[in-house]
């Protein structure tokens, strides 16, 4: 498997975004993850290990439980 993971350009461009988020946006919120790692960290990961599509949807469910009544803790992607 290639460091971008198998959907190659698709996760390129995923992670691309989720990057921009971290030093663009992420910067202003103050931090309010749940989880080690945090949810953008955890969605690149997923991207990596399983490919853009299954990453990401691994990402978006991890933010969904990503609140405040969340225990939260460390979770790992795989």
């Amino acid at each position: 498997m290639n460091p971008v993971g198998r959907s190659g350009i698709i996760a390129q461009l995923f992670i691309a975004f989720i990057r921009g988020y971290q030093y663009l946006l992420s910067p202003v919120f103050p931090p309010a993850c749940r989880f080690y790692p945090t949810c953008s960290v955890y969605t690149i990961e997923a991207i990596r290990h399983y490919g853009a599509l299954r990453g990401l949807a691994k990402g978006l469910w991890r933010i969904l439980r990503c609140h405040p009544f969340s225990r939260g803790g460390y979770d790992p992607v795989a």
